[in-house]
């Protein structure tokens, strides 16, 4: 592992694409200027309850 990969907050950062209403896969997609491009906005929306159950009913956490 590189010595900067230790120092990302990958969980943070995924949590963050989640609030932005990014898809788990979208956000794995991203180029790291696409990321900068959509987190250097300011104000960026919290995750609101309807769109939690969406994103829940969309991403279920259970067995295939």
């Amino acid at each position: 592992m590189a010595e900067d990969d230790a120092r990302t907050d990958w969980a943070g950062m995924l949590r963050d694409g989640l609030r932005l209403g990014l898809a788990p896969e979208a956000f794995w997609r991203l180029s790291v200027r696409e990321w900068r491009l959509l987190t250097e906005q300011a104000g960026a929306p919290s995750l609101g309850r309807e769109a939690f159950l969406r994103l829940a009913e969309a991403w279920p956490d259970g067995k295939d």
